[in-house]
C-alpha cells in the first residue's frame, strides 16, 4: 500500500519536518528508556488485573466457596453485617461486601484501618467469609499487610504494584500513587511521540503496517516495535489516561472541569429524628431504592459510612443500560432517610460525569465484555515487549555509530 507524497509537502517543508522528528526522536528514546522498566511493572500487573476475580476465586476456594448445604433460606443483609462487624478487629472501619455470583458463593466483607495495627492482624486491610446460610465465618485474610509486601495476599500484591509500585505504605505515604500517577503522564507524551516517529512522510502506509517477511534481525526487531506500538496505540491510550484519574483524581477532576461541569455531592446529609423511618435498614434501603431504579444485579455495597449517613450500592446487568455498552449502575442512598442521593450510570449526569464514569469500565476492559477484558490483557503484555524491542533498537543504533565512526577515522 503506496500513496503519493502530498501536493503540500515540498521538499523544504519535508526537510523540516524530518529534523522536528530527530528532537521527537530523543523525547521518546530518553523517557522509553527512563519508563519503560515502570510500564513494563505496570502492564503484567495489570494484565493480571484484568482477570482479579477469577483469579482470586480460583485462588481462594475456602474463602468464596459455600459449603454448608442449601436448606435453609439466605440471611438478610443486617444480621450478615452485624456478624461481619462482630467479628472484626475492634476500631476497624467497615469497609463493603461484595456480594455472590451464585448460590454457592459466600460474602465477603472488607475492612480498614488507617493506622498499622498491632499483631496478630498485621494488616491495614482484612477479609472476612461469612456463609450466608448459616451465618458462620468461614474464612478471614489479610488482603494488604500494613510494611511486608510480600504478606499481601496474591491480588492484593499486584494491586499495590500496579497503581503504587508498592510504596503505598505508611513509610513513604501516597508518594507511590503519586508517583504511578506522574509515570503515567509522561507515558502518554511517550505514546504520542511514537505515534509521530511511526507516521510515514513518504506515504509508504505498507511499510508501517506490519513486519516484514524474510526481515534481517535488526529490522524485524525494529518492525515489531512499530508495528505493535502502533496496534496497541489507541487501547494504551484508554488506559493511561484512566489510571491517571485513579491515581491523581483531585488534578484529573479540575481538568474535566474545564470543560465540563461534574456532580458535585454535598459532605454530609442533616438528619432529624422525624426523617428516621423503618427503612432504615440496609435491606428496606435497598428495596426501596430498586422500586425507582429496578433491575440489575447486586455486586458491591459499601456498609453505612458513620460519619455522612450514606451507603453505595452497585449493580451489574441493569436491562435498562443494555444499550449504552455498560450496563452497570451505583447508587448512593442516604442511610437515615432512605433517598437515592445520585445516580452512576451511563445514562445519567452531565457530559463530564459520562466521561468520569467510562474511566474504570475502560480501564479494566470490562466497557466491551470479555473482548475489552482481552484487548486491555494484552495491551499490557505489549508494554515489557515494547521496552525491549525499545532497548534493542538503541543498542543497535549505538553500534551502527560507533562502526561508522571508526570507519571515518580509519
Amino acid at each position: 500500500m503506496t500513496f503519493a507524497t502530498p501536493s503540500w509537502l515540498t521538499v523544504n517543508t519535508l526537510a523540516a519536518l524530518k529534523r522536528r522528528r530527530k528532537g521527537w526522536l530523543k523525547v521518546h528514546l530518553w523517557l522509553g528508556l527512563g519508563l519503560g522498566l515502570f510500564l513494563s511493572i505496570i502492564g503484567i500487573s495489570g494484565a493480571v488485573l484484568v482477570f482479579a476475580s477469577e483469579l482470586d476465586h480460583a485462588l481462594n476456594p475456602d474463602l468464596y466457596k459455600v459449603h454448608s448445604p442449601h436448606g435453609a433460606g439466605i440471611k438478610s443483609l443486617d444480621e450478615l453485617t452485624k456478624i461481619g462487624m462482630n467479628v472484626a478487629p475492634r476500631g476497624w472501619e467497615s469497609g463493603g461486601v461484595s456480594l455472590p455470583r451464585n448460590a454457592d458463593e459466600n460474602y465477603v466483607f472488607s475492612y480498614w484501618v488507617s493506622e498499622p495495627t498491632p499483631a496478630p492482624e498485621d494488616g491495614v486491610s482484612i477479609n472476612i467469609a461469612v456463609d450466608p446460610y448459616t451465618g458462620e465465618v468461614v474464612g478471614r485474610r489479610v488482603f494488604y499487610h500494613a510494611y511486608n509486601p510480600l504478606k499481601h495476599c496474591f491480588i492484593g500484591f499486584f494491586y499495590k504494584l500496579h497503581y503504587s509500585m508498592l510504596l503505598d505504605v505508611k513509610q513513604f505515604g501516597s508518594a507511590g500513587v503519586v508517583l504511578v500517577g506522574l509515570i503515567g503522564v509522561l507515558l502518554i507524551i511517550s505514546a504520542l511521540t511514537g505515534l509521530i516517529l511511526w507516521w510515514p512522510l513518504d506515504g509508504k502506509w505498507r511499510r508501517v503496517l506490519g513486519i516484514k517477511r524474510r526481515a534481517s534481525t535488526v529490522r524485524f526487531n525494529h518492525d515489531l516495535h512499530q508495528s505493535l506500538g502502533f496496534y496497541s496505540l489507541l487501547v494504551l491510550l484508554a488506559v493511561l489516561v484512566s489510571g491517571i484519574y485513579f491515581n491523581l483524581p483531585d488534578q484529573f477532576k479540575w481538568l474535566v472541569e474545564r470543560f465540563s461541569p461534574l456532580t458535585v455531592e454535598s459532605a454530609y446529609v442533616t438528619h432529624t429524628a422525624a426523617a428516621v423511618t423503618d427503612t432504615n435498614t440496609i435491606d428496606g434501603l435497598l428495596a426501596s431504592a430498586e422500586k425507582d431504579y429496578p433491575g440489575g444485579r447486586l455486586s458491591y455495597l459499601t456498609l453505612p459510612d458513620p460519619n455522612t449517613h450514606r451507603l453505595t450500592a452497585c449493580y451489574e446487568d441493569v436491562p435498562s443500560l443494555k444499550l449504552r455498552v455498560v450496563d452497570s449502575r451505583c447508587l448512593l442512598i442516604d442511610s437515615y432517610a432512605g433517598h437515592v442521593l445520585q445516580v452512576t450510570d451511563a445514562a445519567s449526569g452531565t457530559a463530564g460525569d459520562t466521561f468520569m464514569y467510562w474511566q474504570w469500565p475502560l480501564h479494566s476492559g470490562q466497557a466491551f465484555g470479555w473482548a475489552g477484558r482481552i484487548l486491555v490483557m494484552l495491551s499490557g503484555l505489549a508494554c515489557p515487549v515494547l521496552f525491549v524491542t525499545g532497548v534493542i533498537r538503541w543498542l543497535h543504533k549505538r553500534k551502527a555509530k560507533k562502526v561508522m565512526a571508526a570507519r571515518m577515522s580509519s
